[in-house]
């Protein structure tokens, strides 16, 4: 049974939710299509600005005076990203705008753009056009067709086992795949990820499919205004219905449900990555050309950081979970102490007028005239944020500018169940 967790310091972050079972080891991420052509093995000297302009410089951006902590050694990932979630505030990247293949990361931007259109008690009987052009060895949850599953059942496949078929048929409610390949690059556009290319929805190779760390980290700390979001993503396990079985009894059949469990190894451990202190979520992913990629959101004595790791050349198993917690580690020893390179820019709709949505000198400069503003979160799975971040920046017209720097916060409701210390 869920059990409630503990309640954090900061009161914009109270505990709304549960947690299932966190004893377990989840298995093994699913990944294996068909090998494209892989990116370059450097980055561009040239990126993207959007953010800050030290976020467009090759190589690794912080600022380690003060007595900020030196960064861990043996980070071997292509791009990285350390932020505070609710400042916004980047305290260190390595290639932050590079644009790589994001694999089943991309499922947050999925998640963002689809999860509010649908409530969870909706069912939806899956017919084989739902499930047609799924890659060939993508990750499953085990969806039959002519079966019957709830919104909340298919969220659950998308999260945990971070189910393509699940994908497919959460896209086919949605209007189709190309439907929703088209909502989710409307949807990146309005967040200001600039670096994301989609033509999948569920993050399989393909060519031309391309995201980068600083786009990741924009999707997840989006999703995590979304109370259905924050709850699927920080599941460790739950129940998924199986196919109908007969009974023995005349005419009518039985569907026996099965466990599935969150492939995030630092929410679910492993023989050798142990449950992340304070961690919440996010997503993984795994692909021949993506290789490992990570997001995850951990909280710690009022600090609420999100982590994205993309590619780890070091191939020693778990390497991508084990970057993310140095680097969060890193995070928490240097939050206060290192000035910001850059920062997360809020959505369209929040930006504060006369700031531009591709990185204006606001962005550029990272100044706060670009941050989101407090009050800025939705409400809950069941609304999409846009219509109150269209509010809060219609609003700011009326504000005066010392108050929108007192308020530029995007705080995280009710974010997490927290994970007590091992």
């Amino acid at each position: 049974m869920p059990a409630p967790m503990k309640t954090g310091r900061r009161s914009v972050l109270v505990t709304s939710a549960t947690l299932l079972s966190l004893s377990v080891t989840a298995p093994a991420a699913l990944a294996a299509p068909t090998p494209s052509t892989s990116p370059t093995a450097t980055p561009p000297a040239h990126m993207s600005q959007v953010g800050g302009a030290r976020l467009g410089q090759p190589g690794t951006q912080v600022n380690l005076a003060g007595g900020v902590p030196a960064l861990p050694k043996d980070l071997t990932a292509r791009s990285w990203i350390v932020s505070d979630a609710e400042s916004g505030d980047i305290l260190a990247a390595h290639n932050a705008h590079w644009k790589l293949p994001p694999a089943s990361t991309l499922k947050m931007l999925f998640a963002d753009t689809v999860l509010p259109r649908f409530p969870k008690t909706t069912a939806h009987k899956v017919v084989p056009a739902d499930l047609a052009g799924i890659g060939a060895g993508s990750s499953m949850v085990g969806i039959k067709e002519n079966e019957t599953y709830t919104v909340h059942d298919l969220w659950l496949g998308v999260f945990l086992r971070s189910g393509n078929d699940a994908v497919h048929v959460l896209s086919s409610m949605n209007g189709g795949v190309d439907q929703t390949v088209r909502d989710m690059q409307a949807h990146a556009e309005e967040l200001q990820a600039l670096d994301t290319h989609v033509i999948s929805p569920d993050g399989y190779d393909a060519k031309g499919q391309v995201s980068s760390a600083y786009d990741l980290t924009l999707f997840a700390r989006s999703g995590l205004q979304k109370k259905d979001f924050r709850e699927y993503c920080s599941t460790v396990r739950a129940k998924f219905p199986g196919g109908s079985a007969k009974t023995g009894k005349k005419g009518t059949s039985a569907r026996e449900p099965f466990e599935i469990q969150n492939t995030n190894r630092l929410l679910s451990g492993d023989s050798d990555v142990p449950v992340y202190q304070g961690i919440a979520g996010v997503k993984n992913g795994n692909t021949t050309n993506a290789g490992a990629t990570f997001t995850g959101v951990a909280e710690r004595g009022g600090k609420v950081l999100l982590v994205t790791v993309m590619n780890p050349e070091k191939h020693e198993h778990n390497e991508v979970y084990k970057e993310t917690a140095k680097l969060l580690d890193w995070g928490f020893r240097a939050a206060g102490k290192a000035s910001p390179v850059g920062e997360l820019v809020p959505p369209k709709s929040a930006a504060q007028p006369g700031t531009s949505a591709s990185g204006g000198d606001a962005h550029r400069s990272g100044g706060s005239g670009s941050k989101p503003v407090a009050g800025s979160t939705a409400g809950g799975g069941s609304r999409g944020m846009g219509t109150a971040l269209a509010v809060v920046g219609g609003l700011l017209v009326l504000l005066a500018g010392g108050a929108f720097l007192v308020n530029r916060r995007w705080p995280l409701p009710d974010l997490m169940r927290r994970r007590p210390r091992p």
